[in-house]
Order: C-alpha cells, then structure tokens, then sequence
C-alpha cells in the first residue's frame, strides 16, 4: 500500500506575531507624532477661520442696519447685562405733497400740518413722484415718520405719548397713502419737513451684546416689538420680540458705542466684537466696525 506525506505545514509563530505588532505600534506611534502637530494646526485654523466669518457677518449685518436707520433714533446703552444698540429701520423714503405745491400741476392730498387750513381728506397724503415698489413697496403697518430731529416730542418717533411726527399707514392705493390717524395736525409747534420729505419705518431693531468671559456669550437681533418711549434695556423687556435671531456666539467681549460729529449732521457707530474662548485652540479675535448715520432727517 502507497503512503503519501502530509504537506509540511507553514505560518507565523507567537514570538513573530509580537514582534510584528511591537514594530507596527512603534510605526504608528512614529507616523503620530508627525502627522498631529500638522492635523490640529488645520483645525486651529479653520476654527478660527469660523471665528472671523462669525464676527464679519454680524458687523456687517449691524452696520447695514445702522446705514438705514431713521435720522436721529440711534440710541445706544451699555450696563451690567450687555451691550444694547437700538434704531428704526426704513425702507424707503420720499416726498409728499405739501400747502406750497401748485395742485394744479400736481393734483393730490396735501399731508396736513396746520389746523388751521382744512384739507379735505386729513388722514391721507399723495407722494409726490413714483411710489416706491418691489421689497421697498409701502405696506399698512408701516410707518411715516417726518422731520425727525429726536429729543422732545414733537419731533420724537420714539416718544409718541403726545404731540407725535410718526404715523401708522392703514392701506395705500398708487400714489396715495392712507394714514390710521393723522398727528401732525396736532403738533405744537407745527413741524413740517423742510425739504416735504418722510422716511418710511419698517420696524424697530435692537442688537443685544451679552458676552461672557469664557466665550459662551451671545449676539442677538431683537425686532418687531412695540417702539417704546425708554430704550428696552433688559432680556426681559425684549422677551416678547416677533423675532430674534442669534446672529454670533462664543461672544468673550463686546461694546457699542455711539458718537455724533461735531458741525455735521452726522454720527459714527462703533462696534467692537471679540470670539473665542481664552486658552481655546483658536484663540480669540476682535473685530471693531464703524459705520456712518445720516441725522439729516
């Protein structure tokens, strides 16, 4: 009878399957130590690249509203809850019709200040030119606001317990605006435009700073809510707000500040933003913004 052998059999033994695993954790301890310090220089980066994108997109969107804001209704406060930036936004602006037009070359409704000089409809105006369109398009629920010089009313659209230069549009047809109610005619001293402009406010904005020194602070636009005679100064009196929108976190510092130039009717808001953890990986970075206000109303 014929025998054949078994094949000699082949494979690794213990002691080389160690030594194998020692000399590949000994390879990749070496490859870690290279490859980390490159790995986290590229998160510090992109996580401070975040940090930058964060503070340009909240500066700009401050100072675009800053741009727009009624002449002389920046108000600025900061106290032991943050930093508070309010103003009435507009939309759009024009020019009314006024006592001193000539209606026979420019038929309409005169937008009433004197009392004494009946118009026929007192509650509505006709702008004089082509009637704003598309997003600046005015809509009942806005506001007209007139020669708004701010301080004391007549001239305060913040301030409209008495004699008020701000009006609440009830509906709109072409060029002619329908106002709920008239308060021009009860100012005291009458305060037309001199230039028969108006601006157009959409709503009233305020941004709400509240940092914290670890970086877990927040940046939020508050709008929508009633406009108030004293600045809302507080979390709890901007609570209701239709809207809020955090526009940045991980906010360590913040300040705004509000500066009118001298011999101009101009003023210069500041805003300074500082993100970022102390100690973080990131770091921390400022941004500081200035934007211009036209007070000429």
């Amino acid at each position: 009878m014929m025998t054949f052998p078994f094949p000699r059999q082949r494979g690794f033994t213990l002691i080389e399957l160690i030594v194998v695993m020692v000399i590949t954790a000994i390879v990749a301890g070496m490859v870690t130590v290279f490859i980390r310090a490159p790995v986290q220089s590229y998160l510090d980066v992109t996580a401070r690249a975040e940090l930058a994108d964060a503070a340009d997109t909240a500066s700009r969107r401050i100072t675009r509203d800053v741009r727009l804001a009624l002449p002389n209704s920046v108000r600025v406060t900061n106290n032991e809850s943050g930093s508070y930036l309010e103003l009435l936004l507009t939309k759009t602006g024009g020019r009314y019709l006024s006592e001193d037009d000539d209606l026979n070359l420019t038929p309409g409704n005169v937008l009433a200040f004197d009392p004494s000089t009946p118009v026929s409809k007192p509650n509505s105006f006709t702008i004089v030119g082509a009637a704003p369109s598309g997003l600046q398009a005015i809509v009942p629920g806005d506001f007209i606001v007139v020669n708004n010089l701010g301080g004391q009313p007549p001239v305060n659209a913040y301030n409209c317990s008495g004699p008020c230069n701000r009006a609440q549009v009830a509906s709109i047809s072409g060029n002619d605006v329908t106002l709920a109610k008239n308060p021009f005619v009860a100012q005291t001293p009458s305060m037309p435009s001199p230039s028969y402009r108006f601006q157009v406010v959409s709503t009233v904005v305020t941004y709400h700073c509240a940092p914290n020194a670890n970086g877990s602070g927040t940046l939020t636009r508050y709008a929508g809510y009633a406009i108030q005679v004293a600045q809302p100064v507080s979390t709890a009196a901007l609570a209701g707000a239709p809207s809020a929108a955090l526009m940045a976190n991980q906010v360590a510092r913040c300040a705004f500040s509000f500066d009118t130039l001298a011999n101009v009717q101009r003023g210069l808001v500041s805003v300074s933003l500082t993100l970022g953890a102390p100690g973080g990986n990131a770091g921390q970075l400022t941004l500081v913004q200035q934007a211009q206000v036209n007070n000429s109303p």
